[in-house]
């Protein structure tokens, strides 16, 4: 068995099936740890969701920030686009939503020494913390009230974390670090502006990558994340990021995780 963890995809479904073919993923034998993004912008969105459906004993899967707002699509709190209305007319569509609105905004998995997210884990969290509030808004995102619910995170930037805070505010921190962050300040507080790459120039004015972050709460396992395509792929003793661009023309990504000595296996990616 092997277990592979695989960065955005974001509806380039073509190349997700060369890379799963050049690893040789075989969904009878194998797992795949998608960080994230599945959909939007690229033609095969429909097809990446429908193919990681009918594999989904296989798959483990975090939300990215596309996938909740192909969710937000479905419920009118946002608009749709032209790689997501096939989704809105496949006959398909109610069952792989509520698939999706199943999925995790964290996964964790001590044995393998690893743990999932889209965008990041909070500096303000530990392990513990970060469940608790993924396990949470999983909660209200899969309950009866959740097109209110992600109305209300939609329109909230909370930028720091108070656990006084009221339970929407907090709701909007964890959901944003999870699936937005990039930067932080010094303090801690999030930045919603920056998309680059990390430069000398925004270190010296105060931004620097959240896994950077000096004050940052520790975690023992190594994080997998995607979201950053403009970081790419970059690994330290703490970190694994995983969006290498697919979608921006540049490559798609796996890293087989089960492994002691870790195998990296990219194909170039024609947004298909």
């Amino acid at each position: 068995m092997a277990i592979w963890a695989v960065g955005d995809i974001q509806g380039c479904y073509r190349s997700f099936k060369e890379l799963l073919k050049k690893i040789s993923f075989d969904p009878a034998k194998d797992k795949l740890w998608i960080a994230g993004d599945l959909v939007n912008r690229g033609k095969g969105s429909l097809e990446t969701l429908e193919y990681l459906y009918s594999i989904r004993k296989s798959v483990e899967i975090v939300l990215g920030n596309h996938d909740l707002l192909l969710i937000a699509a479905y419920y009118g709190i946002k608009k749709s686009n032209p790689t997501l209305d096939p989704i809105f007319s496949s006959p398909n569509a109610k069952k792989l939503i509520n698939w999706l609105r199943g999925q995790s905004f964290l996964h964790v998995d001590h044995k393998l020494g690893y743990c999932m997210v889209h965008a990041g884990i909070s500096p303000e969290f530990d392990l513990s913390m970060a469940t608790h509030y993924a396990k949470h808004i999983e909660k209200q995102l899969q309950g009866d009230d959740a097109r209110v619910w992600l109305e209300r995170m939609f329109e909230n930037k909370v930028e720091h974390f108070d656990k006084k805070a009221s339970k929407i505010d907090i709701d909007a921190y964890a959901i944003n670090t999870f699936t937005r962050m990039r930067f932080c300040h010094h303090d801690r507080r999030l930045d919603y502006d920056q998309k680059g790459e990390p430069t000398d120039e925004l270190r010296k004015k105060g931004l620097i990558p959240w896994f950077k972050c000096e004050k940052r709460k520790a975690i023992k396992l190594k994080i997998i994340f995607g979201h950053w395509s403009t970081l790419g792929f970059y690994k330290d003793k703490d970190v694994l990021s995983l969006d290498t661009g697919c979608l921006w023309g540049r490559t798609l990504t796996a890293a087989r995780i089960d492994m002691h000595k870790q195998t990296v296996v990219s194909v170039e990616c024609g947004k298909g």
